[in-house]
């Protein structure tokens, strides 16, 4: 009996490393603040392949075309007022880890003229995130996105691996722990 349970025990630690593994880094416990909100899917979960207007009329992409990096997707709108909040914190974490290992990439989601957008981020001092729209909310349909804003975060296998419903203090020391983690495990790999 004695051999059984502990063969039950090592099998569910087993199981249990395999699950903690295939999610990613350990991110839960650097939520503190706004981060609480940041759910953390206990396996990745399939994006989208729906396609998106990138900025500038330079064609589409889709959120595959970011493969190999993790990306923070920000799902917002130039009449959310907690969209304009927090726009300048993504801006910030943008330039701060931005790069090779990570990348904010926000899609303005319904109606959203592209002069309405530059407007915007004018206004909120934003210079350094992408201005690519989803003008059918065809993307965000497909990523659940009801309601705005919603913050997706995707490991670089394409996968969401986390989300957050509402605004967020976005360059906080909790986000930026959670980022800085998940840059260094991308190292690490």
């Amino acid at each position: 009996m004695k051999k059984f349970l502990a063969c039950l025990v090592y099998t569910a630690l087993l199981l249990g490393a395999n699950t903690a593994i295939a999610a990613g880094p350990d991110i839960a416990g650097l939520r503190d603040g706004d981060m609480r909100k940041l759910i953390i899917h206990e396996s990745p979960q399939a994006t989208s392949d729906t396609a998106f207007i990138l900025a500038d009329d330079e064609g589409t992409a889709t959120l595959a075309d970011y493969q190999g990096k993790y990306v923070l997707v920000n799902f917002w709108a130039t009449w959310c007022a907690p969209c304009r909040k927090e726009m300048p914190q993504l801006n910030a974490l943008q330039k701060e880890f931005g790069g090779d290992d990570f990348e904010v990439l926000t899609i303005a989601t319904g109606r959203n003229s592209p002069q309405g957008i530059q407007k915007f981020f004018d206004e909120a001092g934003v210079d350094s995130l992408p201005r690519h729209q989803d003008p059918k909310q065809a993307l965000a349909a497909q990523m659940g996105v009801f309601g705005l804003p919603i913050t997706v975060i995707i490991d670089p296998e394409g996968r969401e691996i986390a989300r957050l419903r509402g605004d967020a203090v976005w360059d906080s020391d909790s986000a930026k722990s959670i980022i800085k983690t998940l840059i260094e495990s991308r190292a690490d790999s």
